[in-house]
């Protein structure tokens, strides 16, 4: 992807977190900072899950955790065929794909692996013209730590990014089949929390854990919790701040 600068096109504050949503050529996204003090501070590139957006409840409470509990800059793009931005005819195809294999009571997880795949492929290249963007900014700059936190679809997306990208220090994925990925991860040696359900109703627990062994971090932890899978509880999102405030050097506090 050709490198364009980023525009923002709105900037609010509220609550003590300040909210600038941007664009990187026709990439729509949003920053997410500490609404006082211009020290620089570190960052944390967040992917949102499948069929939702840059904007979504999950992404604006995670950046909310990020900002008030650390002290981080929280950005995010909405992925290809999601949010603002158009769908092509393939997404078309293979929405209507995960649509009728769910009528039909047939397993959707192949069909939703290799789509994944297929945004992956597009999205990686995006969260690197990203992290070049936000890095020109004064108050993020080229020199501090930066972190990855995707789960389900943002797994898909993050681990072939991460896999490849060395200014990533740490990571939190989850959620996802180690189709397609178990390769990337074991090129991925950073500090890594790994989340799992153990009654997901759609990826089975030898699944998840064969996509956790396959990473090659000798730091690595994980966050096992009973309940289905959207029943990832609330307090792993606080356990991800903390896990990033230890390895990208900035003291977590209790989010106001």
């Amino acid at each position: 992807m050709a490198l364009s600068c980023l525009t923002f096109t709105s900037d609010d504050s509220s609550d003590k977190i300040r909210e600038r949503e941007f664009t990187i050529g026709d990439l729509p996204g949003v920053l997410w900072s500490p609404a006082a003090g211009a020290e620089r501070s570190a960052l944390v590139l967040l992917a949102h899950g499948g069929g939702l957006h840059k904007k979504a409840p999950a992404m604006w409470g995670r950046a909310h955790r990020l900002v008030t509990g650390a002290g981080f800059h929280a950005a995010v793009i909405d992925a290809p065929g999601h949010g603002d931005r158009p769908r092509t005819a393939h997404d078309e195809r293979e929405i209507a794909a995960m649509y009728a294999a769910r009528d039909a009571g047939e397993p959707e997880a192949p069909i939703i692996v290799r789509y994944n795949a297929h945004l992956a492929e597009r999205a990686v290249p995006e969260y690197r013209a990203l992290l070049d963007a936000l890095q020109q900014l004064p108050d993020i700059g080229p020199e501090g730590p930066v972190g990855f936190w995707g789960l389900n679809m943002g797994t898909a997306i993050g681990v072939p990014f991460v896999a490849g990208e060395p200014r990533i220090a740490a990571a939190v994925f989850g959620l996802h089949w180690p189709d397609r990925l178990a390769e990337d991860a074991r090129r991925i040696a950073i500090p890594v929390e790994f989340d799992m359900q153990w009654d997901d109703e759609y990826i089975d627990r030898e699944a998840g854990l064969a996509l956790f062994d396959a990473f090659a971090s000798p730091d690595k932890s994980l966050h096992v919790n009973t309940g289905r899978h959207q029943d990832l509880p609330r307090f792993e999102a606080d356990s991800a701040v903390r896990f990033f405030a230890r390895h990208l050097g900035q003291p977590a506090v209790s989010p106001a």
